[in-house]
């Protein structure tokens, strides 16, 4: 079994939305094969709280407005370090850059194959890495 038409949209749409507000690291998996209650999960990342809500709120209303899709369920809101958005087709997964590393999602979603993603989703890879270590060489500048 493959994700649906409507599920590959969907995660088209939100990787779009999420990578014109800056998201890090955007990657999406076919989940259809090893999970009966979703077709595929979405991955972000922003280095900061107030960046995370951003992509989620822009993710949230693209999806409204081009699709009609709404979440039946938004969690994580309060400390806005993961935060999940359930379309019931797909689940997305915006984190803090640090709970990305910590949760490592990718490693258990790694056997499932990726969904082609729009250029701009694709060239966000390694920037999380890229932003981090300009973090630390910056933090070593000011020692």
């Amino acid at each position: 079994m493959t994700a649906t038409d409507r599920s590959t949209e969907l995660i088209t749409v939100a990787a779009q939305a999420a990578a014109d507000k800056l998201a890090h690291d955007i990657i999406a998996y076919d989940v259809s094969d090893v999970l009966s209650i979703t077709d595929a999960f979405l991955l972000a990342s922003a280095p900061n709280d107030r960046q995370v809500k951003s992509i989620v709120d822009e993710i949230e209303e693209r999806l409204n407005k081009q699709l009609g899709a709404k979440p039946v369920r938004r969690e994580g809101d309060r400390d806005a370090r993961w935060i999940l958005l359930d379309y019931v087709d797909i689940v997305v997964h915006v984190q803090h850059s640090e709970e990305r590393v910590f949760y490592a999602l990718e490693r258990l979603w790694k056997d499932c194959p990726e969904i082609e993603l729009p250029e701009d989703a694709k060239a966000t890879r390694g920037k999380g890495d890229a932003h981090a270590q300009q973090q630390a060489d910056e933090a070593g500048e000011a020692m």
